[in-house]
């Protein structure tokens, strides 16, 4: 279903997956006045502790899905792991945005590598892998370190591995899932680079700059905005980034990732369709959240300013905090420029995101050092 009238506060807002992505959502959705109906298998979610309505069922209940989007104006997703067919049946009800086939180049590391190769978006080399003789054939074309990935259904650094010589390629392979996999050319890489976006009904477009990532184990640990680079290279990614929204076509919220090489090139690593980690200090230090932004493009309004009040970092709380009981809140908060979000995830794991800390200072690098210690005060034993 298509429609391009406004989609006004006091409508239903649709969300497809619960997790803290969703909830961030239906925070700015309901100070906005909108109504929020979550949909995933999990109760008790992190979206559904905030939404008016948690729907609980399985994905592939293709009936449930469509029952929902019935009773939503506008349906949108808080992560692309959702099936083809799920989203494709909430679409007969109310429009999707972004639209299925964003979703479905997005999904799929391989789909989403061939389109941005087609179109001329610079891309870590990749080759497709479906048999042990091509996974041999790209190391010997890439040369070692590569990485194997599963083409479908990955994140924060779940179905990968680092291969490190020829000798290690048949067993990468023998442990890699059925799925098809990808390899790609492992980057040598001065930093790791993202640009959150967001693009209108009417092609308007906005964005919150260049940001600089630090991973640990795969997972982001740290976001500093500005990123401390360049003002040509911040100023390229934003209009990679642009194309990337305009070719695609997105309404919604779009995250490209980047590395930046030592020689100064910009490589597109990934793309994410919904609000993004490395977006997170936007609730706090702009002007426009990348959730409220989110809400307004999906719903037809026009966009927010995205100014950066001062700047800011982010990093990261993962259930690892817990290991010594809970955290020291009251010795991170004294530090009175520090925002703390916790998402209400009912068990802390090694690894799960369970908040972030946001920090904000008068540069970019007196920030970053103030997330860090904020996030050290947490430590019982520090």
């Amino acid at each position: 279903m298509t429609t391009d009238k406004p989609i006004l506060p006091g409508a239903t807002i649709g969300v497809l997956g619960s997790g803290q992505l969703g909830r961030m959502f239906a925070i700015a959705a309901r100070r906005m006045g909108y109504r929020v109906h979550t949909f995933s298998p999990e109760t008790d979610t992190p979206t559904g502790q905030i939404a008016d309505e948690e729907i609980v069922a399985p994905y592939k209940n293709l009936d449930a899905v469509r029952e929902f989007a019935r009773h939503v104006s506008v349906v949108t997703f808080e992560f692309e792991n959702v099936l083809s067919a799920t989203a494709e049946a909430a679409a007969e009800f109310a429009p999707l945005r972004p639209s299925h086939s964003v979703l479905h180049t997005t999904q799929h590391r391989l789909r989403e590598k061939t389109f941005l190769e087609k179109h001329g978006f610079p891309v870590t080399p990749f080759k497709t892998i479906n048999t042990l003789e091509d996974l041999l054939a790209g190391l010997r074309a890439f040369g070692c370190p590569a990485v194997l990935k599963t083409a479908g259904f990955g994140y924060d650094g779940k179905g990968q591995v680092k291969i490190k010589s020829l000798d290690e390629a048949q067993a990468a392979f023998a442990q890699a899932t059925e799925q098809e996999r990808v390899l790609e050319a492992f980057v040598d890489f001065e930093c790791e680079l993202s640009v959150v976006a967001a693009r209108a009904l009417d092609g308007a477009f906005t964005h919150w700059g260049a940001v600089e990532n630090a991973h640990h184990n795969h997972i982001l640990d740290v976001t500093i905005a500005p990123a401390r680079v360049s003002e040509k290279i911040a100023q390229e990614a934003v209009t990679i980034t642009r194309a990337v929204l305009e070719q695609l076509e997105v309404v919604g919220v779009l995250c490209v990732e980047f590395f930046l090489t030592r020689d100064g090139k910009l490589l597109i690593n990934e793309l994410a369709p919904r609000p993004h980690n490395s977006g997170h200090f936007s609730f706090d230090a702009c002007v426009t959240s990348q959730f409220e932004q989110q809400l307004r493009a999906v719903c037809g309004l026009p966009l927010g300013a995205t100014t950066l009040l001062k700047p800011a970092a982010m990093a990261n709380l993962l259930g690892n905090l817990w290991q010594d009981g809970e955290p020291a809140w009251q010795a991170a908060l004294a530090l009175p420029e520090v925002k703390l979000h916790l998402y209400g995830k009912l068990a802390p794991k090694p690894g799960r995101k369970m908040g972030h800390l946001t920090a904000m200072a008068e540069t970019a690098d007196a920030a970053a050092a103030l997330v860090r210690q904020a996030r050290v005060r947490l430590l019982r034993n520090s």
